[in-house]
């Protein structure tokens, strides 16, 4: 038994641990649809922006993941950094680079962009 256990953690690949994981949703819903989306709301030009601000960065403790609906549409655009569990909505290009800069490069949250979701 225990050679099935060690070859079983040879063959799996353990991710890589991060500093900060950031979830941006990429949901696209018809711009009339009662919940709205984060893609109607002009998620896509942004979540580009970010992921080219972080691939520049250099760091590679830092990935960011395109997610589905996070469920608060009409926030939208949304992203959550974890692990603390910021969630933040940038509306501008100069937020991403604010988001980028300060949370993730310097360890400072941008509270005029943090929202605090209610269940």
């Amino acid at each position: 038994m225990s050679e099935v256990a060690d070859a079983t953690e040879e063959a799996l690949e353990i991710p890589q641990l991060y500093k900060y994981h950031v979830f941006a949703c990429f949901t696209q819903r018809p711009p009339q649809h009662p919940r709205g989306s984060c893609g109607a709301n002009g998620a896509q030009p942004l979540w580009e922006r970010l992921a080219k601000k972080i691939e520049a960065s250099g760091q590679r403790d830092i990935c960011m993941t395109s997610s589905g609906c996070l469920s608060f549409c009409q926030a939208g655009p949304i992203m959550v950094v974890y692990p603390q569990g910021v969630w933040y909505v940038p509306r501008t290009p100069e937020d991403i680079d604010e988001i980028v800069e300060s949370h993730l490069l310097n360890d400072k949250l941008v509270e005029r962009l943090i929202v605090v979701p209610r269940i």
